[in-house]
């Protein structure tokens, strides 16, 4: 895998970044536009790690630290570049950076219905934690 590149994102990385998750991400955000994007790039584009080979984006995930907790999104891998150790790449960096951060626990949000990426997060070594519900209100 010595032709994947990582690197951290640019704000012209906006209109590729939500153009990728339509094809290799599952489900959508409220935040999938170009405002939401951009203000976490304009925030924090370290925590967008996007990786590329041959110049063309493969993967993605996001690794915030809100200074407490790491917390990790849109864990997406292209379809065709599937199994071939993108998304353990993106991890190991996203948890090399939580580490670097002063992190000691990472988490993922994760759709119950999707099972290809329950799959993927448990063959990294995360679990679920049944004794949790994830609550919300949009504003």
């Amino acid at each position: 895998m010595t032709d994947l590149q990582i690197r951290t994102a640019t704000r012209a990385d906006v209109v590729p970044l939500l153009e990728f998750w339509r094809s290799a991400a599952e489900g959508t955000s409220i935040s999938d536009d170009e405002a939401g994007v951009g203000r976490l790039i304009a925030r924090d584009a370290d925590a967008v790690l996007i990786a590329e080979r041959d110049g063309r984006m493969v993967g993605t995930v996001i690794a915030g630290w809100d200074g407490w907790r790491c917390h990790l999104y849109r864990l997406a891998v292209d379809p065709g570049s599937r199994r071939q150790g993108i998304g353990g790449a993106l991890l190991e960096a996203a948890e090399q950076r939580f580490t670097a951060l002063g992190g000691r626990r990472g988490d993922a949000m994760v759709l119950e219905r999707n099972e290809l990426g329950q799959r993927a997060w448990r063959a990294a070594g995360y679990a679920p934690e049944s004794q949790w519900r994830r609550w919300v209100k949009k504003f």
